[in-house]
Order: structure tokens, then sequence, then C-alpha cells
């Protein structure tokens, strides 16, 4: 039942914010967008809350998780985006490219882990994830600029991993 009802709150939460502009309740949202919202979230969680506790893991409603997340988000994150932005525009003005496929192995433990991990790297430009090792957790990554033939884990994705074991592990 908790997970039936956490997701449907998280499905309303994130309806509400979307939808948030002019109406009669609060200056926000209209009596039509409520309903619809109760509707669409209770659709959802009835759908989605046996996917989305499969394991039976509710370490990610732990607040500090969260905490961590943003400022994850807000701080490695976005230093690494940056810094590879400015590298992929180098690159693509010089030529200076020497792409290849290399493997990682972050030692991380849980699928939300690996999956945060995946898309963090494929969101940074100049890397990409291709393929994951489902029994090691090993990652195979396209990388722009391969300068080793056995990167480590900080040559592809700096600190990453250490953040990731703090949100998801």
């Amino acid at each position: 039942m908790i997970d039936f009802i956490v997701t449907f709150l998280l499905s309303m939460l994130t309806y509400m914010f979307l939808t948030a502009s002019q109406g009669e309740v609060w200056g926000l949202w209209s009596v039509f967008e409520i309903s619809a919202g109760i509707i669409l979230s209770l659709v959802v969680a009835i759908i989605a809350s046996k996917v989305l506790f499969q394991k039976k893991s509710y370490r990610m409603l732990n607040p500090i998780r969260w905490i961590n997340l943003l400022l994850y988000l807000i701080g490695p994150f976005f230093i690494a985006l940056t810094k590879a932005n400015i590298d992929v525009a180098y690159r693509v003005i010089t030529g200076k490219i020497n792409p290849g496929i290399v493997k990682i192995s972050p030692n991380l433990k849980t699928d939300l882990g690996i999956t945060l991990l995946a898309d963090s790297i494929t969101l940074t430009p100049g890397t990409l994830t291709v393929d994951i090792d489902e029994e090691k957790n090993d990652l195979y990554i396209h990388w722009i600029n391969v300068t080793t033939l056995e990167p480590t884990t900080h040559h592809i994705c700096s600190n990453f991993p250490q953040w990731i074991r703090r949100i998801a592990e």
C-alpha cells in the first residue's frame, strides 16, 4: 500500500509543479487541473507502483538522499558538464579527436546507482554510455578523446561514483 501512496504523491506533485499557472486555487491551479491531476496520478500509481518498487527498497524516500542528489547536480555534475562542453567545443574547432570505447568499473552495487552514473556520463558531452555489463556492473563508454587504454573511473567521470554512492547506496 505504501508503494501506491508514494507513487500517487510523487505523480501528483510532479503534475502540480508542471501545470502551475493561474487559477482559483492558491492562484496557481483551476479545479479542473486538480481533478485531472488526481485522476492521472491514480492511473499512474495503479500502473507504475508495482514497477517502481519491485525490490521493496525505500531508501530513496530519505530526504537526505534528495538533498545529496540536488547538491550533486548543482555542484560536481554542473562543473563537469561545463568543462566537457568547453573541451568538446575545443576538439571540434581544432579537430583533435581520438575516439574509442573504454571499459570502467565504478564498483556501484545498486541498479539505481548504475543508472544514475550511466545517465550522468551520457549527459556529459564527449562521453556516451554504450553498454552495461550487468554481472560485474561495468560500463562501456564511448569517449571522444581516449588518452589511455586502461582508463580509471576518474578519467571518465571524475568523482561521480562517490557522489552516487551517497545518493543511491
